[in-house]
């Protein structure tokens, strides 16, 4: 059994002296592990890096054993940003995410092109990352089959001043209608329903949404819950938020 397929790294584990456990995000084969030998030399460690892009071939006696990875490198997460403790908390909170949430060998091609958008994303310097990496974990619950419905609202039927999600439901809440249980309802930040707002409010609202229902649907029976490197990211960017109001200029 082999093949060959574009991956991006999700995390490399030591196994034994020499090797590692390499865990590819692919494009055709889903989330893979499988054995790199000599992945703890010091020539592979720089390419089995966290997002880094690369070419990766499987071979295995049975398509269910671990089997073992040649890797070349594609891409490299830029240097210009691997100073930045933000961008590389989303890296390892997506990488986090991915590993620990995807059912492994289902292929996911949209999410796969989604991570492969996020990084662009942080490459680029985009003013909005952070509501980048948002859309990605709703789309992650969305290919999952938990996806929200933030068409119209769950009571009125209507698409007007949607500002709320139930966290019963994962549905949208209009302002008139939700405003007498708007204690128990989620915040939905307007940049997901196609409104220009994207500012430090909007983004946190945005990950405390997707979080919810991420805890509830895929992390429930996880002993730690959420997986502590997107809980990191989280509290980072509440941090920077609470001192300076902003979020990376937004």
């Amino acid at each position: 059994m082999d093949w060959s397929d574009r991956g991006i790294v999700l995390s490399a584990r030591r196994h034994g002296e020499s090797a590692a456990i390499l865990n590819l995000l692919t494009r055709d084969h889903g989330r893979h592990a499988g054995l790199v030998r000599g992945g703890a030399s010091r020539r592979l460690k720089g390419v089995l890096q966290p997002g880094n892009v690369v070419a990766a071939q499987w071979r295995g006696r049975l398509s269910e054993h671990l089997g073992s990875y040649t890797v070349e490198l594609e891409r490299s997460a830029p240097s210009a940003w691997l100073d930045d403790a933000d961008r590389l908390g989303c890296l390892a909170s997506a990488c986090a995410v991915a590993e620990q949430g995807l059912p492994e060998r289902h292929p996911y091609e949209q999410l796969y092109d989604g991570f492969e958008a996020l990084l662009a994303a942080l490459e680029s310097g985009h003013a909005y990352w952070q509501a980048v990496y948002v859309r990605w974990e709703l789309g992650l619950l969305d290919l999952l089959g938990f996806g929200l419905d933030l068409s119209a609202c769950a009571v009125t039927g209507g698409n007007d001043n949607l500002i709320y999600v139930s966290p019963r439901t994962g549905r949208a809440v209009s302002a008139s209608a939700g405003e007498p249980y708007r204690d128990r309802l989620l915040t939905l930040p307007r940049f997901l329903i196609g409104g220009d707002t994207e500012g430090a409010v909007d983004v946190l609202a945005g990950l405390t949404l997707t979080g919810f229902f991420l805890e509830r649907h895929l992390f429930a029976s996880e002993k730690s819950g959420i997986p502590p490197a997107r809980e990191r990211f989280v509290a980072r960017l509440a941090r920077a938020h609470t001192k300076s109001g902003v979020i990376n200029g937004a």
